[in-house]
């Protein structure tokens, strides 16, 4: 194994957290490996740290560039899910989790990722983001304050999580309101990113009643020429958490996934149907 094969797991992290696509954190995954081939390596030190610091820098004046493009995106962005069966993975990289750090800043939200999720000292993050020392500390502090004042303060076991979206998937294939109504917090709030493609709702829509009544009659029309009786749903891990896969005949319609309050019941949905973000999710 390369030294870049070796740390390739970490590098595609770095940038899926900083860009919230897998398709883009690939590609920045790609320009590392160019710049690195093309490196005299002979005087690299760390290349764990010079890798870091090489798929920073692409990650972010890829999300720089991505911020601006988003401003003319149909209906509510959301990243672009992951499946993480079998992975060893922290909240951290929960759909919600990344919805919160879209709203940092590109500096902040890359110290974030170097310094709160993998750990990097203050130095080698001032070196990969061109800061001086001090300015990555403020930086730091105000994206962990940010970050703290948004995230979900409450996180249900793995167990609950599951039984959870399989009584919420029961639910919405029956048209059970009733059913739905049980599991949904009082303001929870549905979010469905079509960019404008597939038919999805191009505002959130908030409330119990409102969700429970949008989730149950979805599930009984068909869906982008797509009959209820011909799609398939799988129970899968999705960016860490139990959530929902839906696939047609030769091709994924798109995903679930849910975010809890402090009664365990379900406080967010997070649809993405943008067919150019399932990808990820789309691979054998």
């Amino acid at each position: 194994m390369t030294v870049f094969e070796e740390h390739r797991r970490l590098l595609f992290a770095i940038a899926y957290r900083i860009l919230g696509s897998a398709t883009d954190a690939e590609d920045a995954v790609q320009d590392t490996w160019l710049r690195w081939s093309a490196a005299d390596r002979t005087r690299v030190a760390d290349p764990k740290a010079y890798l870091a610091r090489m798929v920073t820098h692409q990650a972010m004046d890829q999300f720089r560039a991505a911020r601006r493009q988003r401003e003319t995106y149909i209906g509510p962005w959301l990243p672009e899910p992951i499946l993480t069966a079998g992975e060893d993975v922290t909240d951290d990289v929960s759909l919600a989790m990344l919805v919160v750090l879209e709203t940092l800043t590109p500096l902040e939200r890359a110290v974030f990722v170097l310094k709160e999720i993998f750990d990097f000292p203050y130095p080698e993050i001032a070196a990969a983001v061109d800061r001086t020392e001090p300015a990555v500390r403020q930086a730091a502090h105000r994206a962990r304050e940010h970050v703290r004042a948004r995230r979900p303060r409450f996180r249900a076991d793995h167990r609950h999580q599951r039984d959870v979206t399989e009584r919420f998937l029961a639910a919405a294939s029956g048209g059970d309101i009733n059913g739905l109504l049980e599991l949904l917090a009082p303001d929870v709030t549905l979010w469905t990113d079509g960019g404008g493609k597939v038919r999805h709702a191009r505002r959130p829509v908030s409330g119990a009643a409102r969700v429970a009544a949008w989730m149950a009659g979805v599930s009984q029309v068909p869906y982008e020429g797509v009959a209820p009786a011909d799609m398939r749903v799988d129970l899968v891990d999705i960016n860490g958490r139990p959530g929902l896969l839906f696939t047609g005949p030769q091709r994924v319609i798109g995903t679930l996934t849910f975010d809890f309050d402090d009664d365990g019941r379900i406080a967010g949905i997070y649809n993405v149907a943008n067919p150019d973000k399932l990808g990820a999710v789309s691979r054998d």
